[in-house]
């Protein structure tokens, strides 16, 4: 398959702005390896992105930031992952989709943040100084005071609520995200995630949006009773 559009064809030609956008990468890619090779379904949640974003009325800037950042998160994916159907190769598209639907966030550097963000399998996150290089500072930032849990610990809580409502976010629609496949996890790992999730992102999302709120109350009740109970 070849290389996909971005997310606006003139928007890869867009020079950095107040997005805090880094230049674009030397050539377009498909979602996946550098050399493209992600498959259809990255493909599909590309032009979907891209359709959710113009509705949602992205500035050309905004579009072409959102698509390198979505790209530059399904390479180690496309590395890795040698199933499409597994519930973490389309994780960055979600939590997007999850942001720009539900949140109704329209921030361009917030929407980049969640496509790179992962909290939960290291191994396919996206390294820091490429995050940096590729999307500029003001988005890693906002990446690096995402927490994660398991390096966070017993101050999770605490992180979550001292960050700012970006970082909230952005760390509250990638978590809804993993939570929303965790049946799909091992089971050994369902009671602790349910655990954490429950008491440290509930109380934040409480706090934060109440779409989110909303979401994250029903899926810890929900989980609860179709699967642990």
């Amino acid at each position: 398959m070849g290389a996909a559009r971005p997310l606006r064809p003139e928007a890869s030609a867009s020079r950095p702005s107040d997005t805090g956008e880094a230049a674009p990468r030397a050539a377009d890619q498909a979602p996946g390896t550098p050399g493209g090779g992600a498959g259809p379904r990255a493909e599909a949640m590309a032009r979907r992105i891209a359709r959710t974003a113009e509705r949602a009325g992205l500035t050309e800037a905004g579009h072409a930031l959102l698509d390198r950042a979505f790209r530059l998160a399904m390479e180690p994916r496309g590395r890795m992952l040698t199933d499409d159907h597994h519930p973490d190769f389309l994780h960055p598209g979600r939590t997007v989709l999850i942001l720009l639907e539900d949140v109704g966030c329209r921030d361009p550097l917030t929407l980049a943040a969640g496509a790179v963000c992962e909290t939960l399998r290291p191994e396919l996150a996206v390294p820091v100084a490429e995050i940096r290089a590729l999307l500029g500072p003001a988005v890693h930032s906002l990446v690096a005071a995402v927490p994660v849990p398991a390096h966070a610990g017993d101050e999770l809580l605490e992180q979550l609520v001292t960050g700012d409502h970006e970082a909230r976010l952005v760390a509250l629609a990638e978590r809804l995200d993993h939570a929303r496949h965790l049946h799909l996890r091992p089971r050994t790992e369902w009671a602790e995630f349910h655990g954490v999730t429950c008491e440290a992102y509930l109380p934040v999302a409480l706090r934060t949006d109440p779409a989110l709120a909303r979401r994250f109350r029903w899926w810890c009740a929900m989980f609860e009773r179709r699967y642990l109970s």
